[in-house]
């Protein structure tokens, strides 16, 4: 799909990935721009077009899809990660992870699916993770989120096959915005990622595998368990 001229709508878009998403459409030529938040007030975009949403609302995400009618990529980025164990941790805390990560990326899937459709097909970019193939005892939520999410976008892109609509997932290991603050390890420039994933919407790729970590962690995962652990709790102790 050839980005220029289309319209997009990005969540999240008020900082981090979803602000340089913002930005790098901008420079390939998309003809309009929804950037969309919770909080409307944050976004500083000349030529971008605020848009509330709350992607865990679906009231809020069926009034926007009413909006943005004339939308032809949806790039579902908004996401959050409360260092949460599955087992010990905030329940409430586990429940806003997954209300976030994944059911919200799937209502908003669901309410621009048939725009998407009526304006010939398009894509859906969905921002995921390489933890959606492994976890650790402080990110069980996170990744259980994410490994929900990496279902949805292979689901998605099954079930709308038939009315041409491109579905991408992208992974990554540790993106430099303030989701990553405090963490000491090698982390990406978050227009790296963005740029990344926009070259799959056009290219017509269906994975984005956006860093090195991100290769290394999916390499594994033919191996078992415990070889397979081992293998990323190496790796992790020398980052």
């Amino acid at each position: 799909m050839e980005l220029k001229g289309a319209v997009a709508l990005v969540t999240g878009a008020n900082r981090g990935i979803g602000a340089e998403f913002v930005r790098l459409l901008r420079i390939r030529g998309v003809a309009k721009i929804y950037a969309a938040a919770r909080d409307t007030s944050s976004i500083e975009f000349d030529g971008a077009e605020p848009i509330e949403i709350d992607i865990t609302n679906s009231a809020q995400v069926e009034a926007a899809a009413r909006t943005a009618g004339d939308v032809q990529i949806l790039i579902n980025n908004a996401g959050i990660s409360t260092n949460t164990a599955l087992v010990t941790g905030d329940e409430r805390r586990i429940r806003q992870e997954m209300d976030t990560n994944f059911y919200g990326p799937l209502l908003m899937t669901r309410a621009f699916a048939p725009v998407l459709q009526a304006n010939g097909g398009g894509a859906i970019l969905n921002v995921i993770s390489a933890l959606s193939w492994f976890t650790a005892p402080t990110a069980g939520a996170y990744a259980a989120s994410k490994a929900a999410a990496l279902t949805l976008t292979d689901s998605t892109r099954l079930e709308l096959a038939s009315q041409g609509t491109h579905v991408v997932g992208v992974h990554m290991g540790l993106v430099d915005t303030d989701m990553a603050n405090g963490m000491e390890a090698p982390k990406m420039d978050p227009a790296h990622l963005a740029g990344a994933g926009l070259d799959a919407i056009e290219s017509g790729a269906q994975e984005v595998l956006a860093d090195d970590w991100a290769k290394f962690v999916k390499s594994g995962l033919s191996l078992d368990p415990q070889d397979r652990y081992a293998q990323i709790f190496a790796a992790l102790s020398m980052s």
